[in-house]
């Protein structure tokens, strides 16, 4: 799994096995489902003279956000094959208190702070998930890569 993927894996030991891996995975993930998760997804639109250092520069904020906060869940950069300035963040967080510490890390600031001038427009849209059990397999299966 590499730090474009959705990766739950930050918090499992690597000394672990895979069945235990799995087991801790469903653990996190439950928890996070019992404090109200909060998901959503970023629409970005980049102005294309900046696509190549805006992506490096989200590149950089997503792996940081994924190694060092417990909270964060996915952080699940992609871009559209056919327009690539335009720009979805897949962002799932363990509880809303998860992602209001998020916005005050310094990979986060600086992610802000470097690519302002580079964003054409952003809608950030709530989402609700319909299954949330889901979550734990397309978890499970990474692990298994």
């Amino acid at each position: 799994c590499t730090a474009k993927c959705v990766n739950a894996q930050q918090s499992i030991p690597a000394n672990k096995t895979s069945d235990s891996k799995q087991e801790s995975v469903t653990t996190f993930i439950a928890t996070a489902q019992k404090k109200e998760m909060m998901i959503r997804i970023a629409e970005i639109e980049i102005h294309v003279q900046n696509l190549e250092e805006y992506k490096a520069i989200l590149r950089e904020e997503a792996e940081a956000s994924i190694r060092l906060e417990t909270g964060v869940i996915s952080i699940f950069p992609m871009y559209q094959k056919v327009n690539p300035a335009q720009v979805r963040i897949l962002e799932i967080y363990a509880s809303r208190e998860a992602y209001e510490a998020h916005l005050k890390t310094p990979q986060f600031q600086k992610y802000k702070t470097k690519t302002l001038h580079m964003v054409k427009s952003l809608q950030l849209t709530e989402m609700e998930a319909i299954d949330e059990a889901a979550m734990t397999k397309i978890f499970g299966k990474l692990q298994k890569e």
